[in-house]
C-alpha cells in the first residue's frame, strides 16, 4: 500500500462550507473529493473540467474600456437617453 501524506492549503471559508455541504450531499468527505480529483488529474494529466478566463478582463477589452474612459474624461463621449427594448 502507498504511503499516505497530508497536503495543506488555504481555502476561503465560504468556499469550504459550500464544498463540505456538496460533498456531504454526495456522501463524500472533502478529503475523498480531493483524492478523486487528484487521481483523475494524475491519470489524465489535465484538469478534468474546463477552466477559462472571463473575456471581460481580456487585454483587448481593458484597452477598449480605457479608451471609452478617456473619451468620457475628455468630454468626447456623448450619451443619449433611449427607450428600453422589451423582448417577448
Amino acid at each position: 500500500m502507498s504511503e499516505v501524506v497530508n497536503v495543506n492549503f488555504k481555502l476561503d471559508s465560504d468556499v469550504k462550507k459550500k464544498m463540505e455541504s456538496a460533498c456531504a450531499d454526495m456522501g463524500l468527505s472533502m478529503s475523498a473529493a480531493f483524492t478523486i480529483f487528484a487521481k483523475k488529474v494524475g491519470r489524465e494529466r489535465r484538469i478534468p473540467f474546463e477552466i477559462s478566463a472571463d473575456p471581460f478582463y481580456s487585454e483587448s477589452n481593458i484597452r477598449h474600456l480605457e479608451a471609452i474612459l478617456q473619451d468620457i474624461t475628455n468630454g468626447k463621449a456623448h450619451f443619449a437617453e433611449h427607450e428600453l427594448i422589451e423582448v417577448d
